[in-house]
């Protein structure tokens, strides 16, 4: 296929591969006012559509019986993932993709145009009215799967066995680091591997900055992928030993430890000391079959382009719904990226508290937004808008489709670790990084994150990279594990994307290595919103 037709009521098309001035495009003329009739019958009926999600049909490449043959002659130059006007858009009327509103027309758009932000921008503002109207879409049914991983002492599964170093301010990163490099001999039996993770952070905060960093620290010493933890405190920071201390709770003694740097003559030997323990410790783990209802994945999304939610999103969104069908659970963040785009997951709250809850979410990071002087719409990236997403409306009715179809059933707060069972909604900006970094504190075993412009960059957990487009796929194999580019391609339907994208997970959680981990990109990043003393 040369271009889609996503949905019905669409009046642009998206190339899926480059187009050139003055080529003719068979197509079907559509009548608006029957299509938009078929579209609420056919797809509010269909079994794994939210409002808006992306269908593709090879055979017919979004055929309506209401239209009829005709062709389509482009007026300039369109590039794989941007948009072409299907008929004639008046300006000041809304673009339409996905089924929903994604621009408004800031000037005549003739058919066969190119629809970018040169002639098209945002309706978004920083206010929003909405209503709670309860959907429920079925779930595949999918066998029973299971995946080898570790079972922790309190009864959590883990698909890695690793021993981390967490600097709990930035003052002793380096020794954190040294620490990991010097010992890496301790890594031999079961254990997979020991790392540090480095911030700034930790010292100089206050208020809600603290609690932030506080809390995230303590989520990932809770995460089962950490078989051991070694935490690292300078001795004179803000965050003392009694603050980290509160905020983890209960902890096992043995798999945890703590090193004070001020208080050891020699923090290197002490140092080593304590991870010779952990590793003990840690050795005693093997894998074993785990029921994959017992997987808690991340959904992110970065680099994205015009394909990102037309292939690998809503094939993200196939998977989710396997995955929560089997009785595992799903983590979608990004809030900015779901401006616009926020009625499509609102309807999916499994109740009235749950939707009050993801509105006030929504309007907490609006607020945010508004508190700094900034527009909500200040979105998407440079990179985003040469992959041929237009404005944040845009972008994140693509970006929404990760969530797939099943019912939200809670909402977390920043580094908050996941309780239910399904799928979830955690707070935390857009930025790949802190996102990711939020996802792995919530308790994710592992990332899924697609992207159409490629990214080499790793969480403290699997972070799988999942390619929009073949192109990109076969031109970065060091950092792309997956393709959903064969969906575009014609290769194979989102459903059979989604059936092995199951596969590929389980795979990983059974020890398969993703490619940010062969390349030892493991990083953190920490929310912050206020003063640096």
């Amino acid at each position: 296929m040369r271009y889609i037709h996503i949905h019905p009521r669409d009046n642009v098309l998206v190339a899926l591969e480059d187009l050139k001035q003055g080529e003719q495009i068979d197509l079907f003329e559509i009548d608006q006012e029957k299509a938009a009739e078929k579209a609420d019958a056919v797809w509010n009926q269909n079994r794994e559509q939210t409002q808006g999600n992306a269908q593709l049909n090879h055979s017919d490449a979004g055929r309506d019986v209401s239209r009829r043959e005709t062709s389509l002659v482009l007026l300039e130059d369109v590039k794989r993932g941007h948009k072409i006007a299907l008929t004639d858009i008046p300006a000041g009327s809304q673009v339409i993709k996905y089924g929903n509103p994604i621009a408004i027309a800031r000037e005549d758009i003739r058919a066969g145009a190119w629809v970018h932000t040169h002639n098209a921008g945002t309706a978004l503002s920083e206010t929003g009215d909405y209503h709670y109207d309860h959907q429920v879409f079925p779930l595949p049914r999918v066998s029973e799967r299971t995946f080898d991983g570790f079972r922790r002492a309190d009864g959590r599964a883990a698909i890695r066995n690793e021993i981390w170093i967490l600097p709990v301010v930035g003052c002793v990163n380096d020794i954190a680091g040294g620490l990991a490099r010097e010992n890496q001999d301790l890594v031999r039996g079961n254990i997979e591997g020991i790392y540090s993770f480095a911030h700034p952070y930790g010292c100089s905060q206050l208020g809600g900055d603290l609690d932030a960093t506080r809390r995230l620290l303590t989520s990932l010493v809770h995460h089962p992928n950490a078989a051991g933890v070694l935490c690292v405190f300078l001795g004179c920071e803000n965050l003392t030993q009694d603050l980290f201390l509160e905020a983890l709770g209960d902890y096992n003694p043995d798999r945890v430890k703590f090193l004070v740097c001020q208080e050891a003559e020699d923090e290197y030997e002490e140092g080593r000391r304590l991870l010779e323990e952990l590793a003990s410790y840690a050795d005693q783990f093997e894998r074993e079959p785990i029921s994959a209802s017992e997987l808690v994945v991340g959904l992110k999304c970065g680099g994205s382009d015009g394909l990102s939610g037309i292939t690998a999103n809503p094939a993200v969104g196939r998977f989710s719904d396997r995955l929560i069908a089997l009785g595992g659970s799903t983590v979608l963040t990004e809030v900015p990226e779901m401006f616009g785009a926020e009625n499509i997951l609102f309807a999916r709250c499994k109740d009235q508290e749950t939707f009050d809850r993801a509105v006030a979410m929504v309007n907490r990071f609006k607020k945010y937004f508004v508190d700094h002087g900034q527009t909500v719409y200040e979105n998407p990236s440079p990179g985003n808008k040469a992959g041929g997403i237009t404005t944040l409306e845009d972008k994140s009715c693509g970006c929404v489709q990760k969530g797939g179809s099943a019912q939200i059933v809670d909402v977390l707060d920043y580094a908050c670790p996941v309780e239910k069972k399904g799928l979830n909604l955690l707070y935390g900006p857009g930025n790949d990084l802190v996102s990711s970094t939020d996802l792995a504190a919530a308790g994710a075993h592992m990332i899924l994150f697609t992207t159409g412009r490629g990214t080499p960059f790793g969480a403290p957990v699997p972070t799988a990279k999942i390619a929009t487009n073949s192109a990109l796929a076969a031109r970065k194999k060091n950092w792309i594990d997956f393709n959903a580019g064969t969906v575009a391609d014609g290769l194979e339907t989102l459903d059979q994307a989604g059936d092995r994208l199951l596969d590929f997970v389980l795979a990983v959680a059974s020890g398969r290595r993703t490619q940010a981990e062969k390349g030892g990109c493991r990083d953190i990043a920490i929310f912050k919103d206020g003063v640096t003393l």
